[in-house]
């Protein structure tokens, strides 16, 4: 937190460094010219300011592509395993990553991720919780929608279309498919850390990102 107990405008200096060369040397080529992504929707991020971002899970490329497509660094959960690894560790966590073990109680990841929207962090949260096969959202989970109403701070509908078919089964490389991202408006946190508004405003960014996705390429 700043002096007057409120949330930072922007991600820290070294963070946001990091960010634009990894975003200019590496995400950004692969994405324009390896998967010839189209983006739909950049005037609805907010420049400063924190919020959360909501999106569907189809791959493990999924976080940068979100990052780089929002322009603005977005801190994801890692596995604490990652951590381990010198120079690595070092490097995600500069990019936003935070560690969160394997069956970590809910509690803690919420308070990692609260603690990265005090920093200025962009926090993403990947609805499902996990990659689906098809890209779309099915069981959506109530953890974005709780930390918004916690952080009071609006949560940002995300599709990410084609990114399930990047990783193929017997292939050590990504496969150039054609990825489609759209952003949708803002949506306003719950007001509240009830359970029905919650689970209402979750049901609403899942309709709104399946309903994206549904548009294809």
């Amino acid at each position: 937190m700043t002096n007057d107990n409120q949330p930072r405008e922007r991600e820290p200096f070294t963070n946001l460094v990091l960010y634009h060369l990894f975003k200019w040397s590496v995400v950004s080529p692969m994405l324009h010219v390896y998967f010839r992504v189209r983006i739909y929707g950049t005037e609805n991020v907010p420049q400063k300011g924190a919020l959360v971002a909501v999106c569907n899970h189809g791959s493990y490329f999924d976080p940068p592509i979100v990052s780089n497509c929002l322009r603005r660094p977005v801190a994801y959960m890692a596995k604490e395993e990652l951590f381990k690894i010198p120079v690595f560790k070092q490097a995600i966590e500069l990019y936003g990553a935070y560690p969160v073990k394997r069956a970590t109680s809910d509690r803690d990841a919420i308070q990692a991720a609260l603690t990265a929207l005090e920093g200025g962090w962009i926090a993403g949260i990947f609805l499902t919780g996990t990659r689906t096969p098809d890209g779309r959202i099915t069981n959506p989970r109530r953890g974005a929608a709780l930390i918004a109403a916690k952080a009071q701070v609006p949560l940002l509908p995300v599709s990410l279309w084609g990114t399930e078919k990047i990783l193929r089964k017997g292939s050590p490389f990504p496969y150039p498919v054609p990825v489609t991202v759209r952003i949708g408006e803002l949506i306003a946190s719950p007001s509240s850390t009830k359970r029905e508004e919650l689970q209402q405003v979750t049901e609403k960014c899942a309709a709104v990102i399946n309903a994206m996705h549904d548009l294809g390429r």
